[in-house]
C-alpha cells in the first residue's frame, strides 16, 4: 500500500495493491535467563530492531484503514487537465439506470468489485444518496465497470452485465458488494483470493432473482467481457485512473486540489448537492 498523507491509501491503475498488516505484539518475559555478554547485545538489538519495525507497520495500517478512502492519482501521463468530464456524461444503452430517469442530476460512479473503498463507498455513500436525492426524484445514478484488479474483478463485472441483460444490475451490484464485505471480514481476505467464483455468481444469481440457465450461458460464454474492457476505456481515455471515481452532471467529483473525491463522502455529498441547486 502507498500512502501520500496521512489520509490517504492509493491503488495503483495497474491493479497492484500492497497491504502492510501491523499491530504485532511482542511478550518479553521478565524473568529471562542471564545471557553471556557477547550475546546480549545482539540480542538487544533484534528486540530493539522488530519493535520499531512493528510499531512502523502499525502506523501505516492504521492511518491507511481511519483515512477518507482516496484511491490512486492517475499517472502523470494520464491526469486529466480538467474537472470537466461531460464526453463520459452521455448514458448508453447498457447504463443500468438507478431512480427517475428524468432527474435533473446524473451521478456515475465509476467502480472495481474488489476494490476496497468501493466497498465503503457502496455501504456508506450509496445509501446517503438514495435517501437524501434519488428517492427524492432529484438524481439518478449509473454504475459503470473500470476493473483493474485482477481476474476476478473482470468475472464479477462480467457476472454484473450479465444481470443486466435481465434488468437487475443494480440488485447485482448490491449483491456483488455485499458479498465481498464479508470476504473482507476475513483475516485471509485479499484481492484475487478465489471468492469470486463460478459458484458464488450462480448463488448470488438465484438470490437476486435472475433466470439461472439464461445467466449461466451468459456468465460461462464472458459475454460481455467486451463491454466491461470498453467502459475502463473510456474513462482511462478521459483521465480516470482510480476507483471509486464519481462524476456529477459531467464533473468530477474533487477535492481542492482537483483529484478525485474517492470516498471522501462529504465532498461527494456536496458536490451533488450544488448540482441539485444548480451551481
Amino acid at each position: 500500500m502507498t500512502t501520500n498523507n496521512e489520509d490517504q491509501e492509493k491503488i495503483s491503475l495497474d491493479g497492484e495493491i500492497k497491504k502492510e498488516r501491523g499491530g504485532y505484539e511482542i511478550n518479553v518475559q521478565e524473568n529471562m535467563p542471564a545471557y553471556p555478554k557477547d550475546r546480549f547485545l545482539p540480542i538487544s538489538i533484534i528486540i530493539a530492531a522488530v519493535l520499531i519495525c512493528g510499531a512502523i507497520l502499525f502506523s501505516v495500517f492504521y492511518r491507511s484503514n481511519t483515512g477518507t478512502g482516496k484511491t490512486a492519482n492517475v499517472p502523470t501521463t494520464q491526469i486529466a487537465t480538467t474537472t470537466d468530464l461531460t464526453s463520459l456524461a452521455t448514458l448508453g444503452s447498457r447504463d443500468a439506470i438507478l431512480g427517475d430517469q428524468n432527474a435533473p442530476v446524473t451521478v456515475i460512479e465509476y467502480g472495481d468489485y474488489q476494490c476496497p473503498f468501493c466497498t465503503r463507498y457502496f455501504s456508506q455513500i450509496d445509501p446517503l444518496i438514495k435517501s437524501q436525492y434519488i428517492n427524492t426524484g432529484k438524481v439518478k445514478m449509473v454504475f459503470r465497470d473500470f476493473s483493474f484488479l485482477g481476474a476476478e474483478s473482470n468475472a464479477a463485472a462480467n457476472a454484473a452485465q450479465c444481470a443486466n441483460d435481465q434488468g437487475k444490475l443494480w440488485a447485482y451490484h448490491d449483491a456483488l458488494y455485499s458479498a465481498k464485505i464479508g470476504d473482507e471480514g476475513k483475516t485471509t481476505s485479499a484481492e484475487n483470493d478465489g471468492f469470486f467464483t463460478r459458484a458464488e455468481f450462480l448463488t448470488l444469481a438465484g438470490q437476486v432473482g435472475l433466470n439461472t440457465q439464461t445467466f449461466t450461458s451468459c456468465l460461462d460464454g464472458s459475454q460481455h467481457t467486451s463491454d466491461v474492457s470498453a467502459e475502463k476505456a473510456a474513462a482511462v481515455s478521459a483521465g480516470i485512473g482510480s476507483t471509486p471515481t464519481t462524476i456529477v452532471n459531467g464533473k468530477l467529483a474533487a477535492e481542492s486540489d482537483g483529484s478525485s473525491a474517492g470516498a471522501d463522502t462529504a465532498t461527494i455529498l456536496q458536490t451533488i448537492a450544488a448540482a441539485v441547486n444548480g451551481k
